[in-house]
């Protein structure tokens, strides 16, 4: 699904003025989400799932092409665990 037919979704479910009312929500959400994340929060849907920042430590890796080891560097991602109704709705 596109972000368009994600608005569209959204436009018709919430039952919203217009199509650029349902893109400005989606967008305060996104950036809502992002700035929670940022700040080192972790954002929970209950049944749903959570998203939380989580550290990758250094590591050692090879090059395929070459079969050099090379060192990857420490990192911050973003996790995702799905909440237990989505995980029964998509079994």
């Amino acid at each position: 699904m596109t972000k368009a037919e994600f608005v569209e979704k959204l436009f018709t479910k919430a039952n919203l003025a217009s199509k650029s009312q349902a893109e400005t929500v989606l967008e305060s959400t996104i950036e809502a989400l992002t700035e929670a994340l940022m700040d080192g929060e972790s954002v929970v849907f209950t049944g749903f799932g959570s998203f939380k920042v989580v550290e990758r430590a250094a590591r050692k890796g090879r090059n395929p092409r070459t079969g050099e080891e090379i060192e990857i560097a420490a990192t911050k991602v973003v996790k995702f665990t799905p909440g237990k109704t989505l995980k029964e709705v998509v079994k």
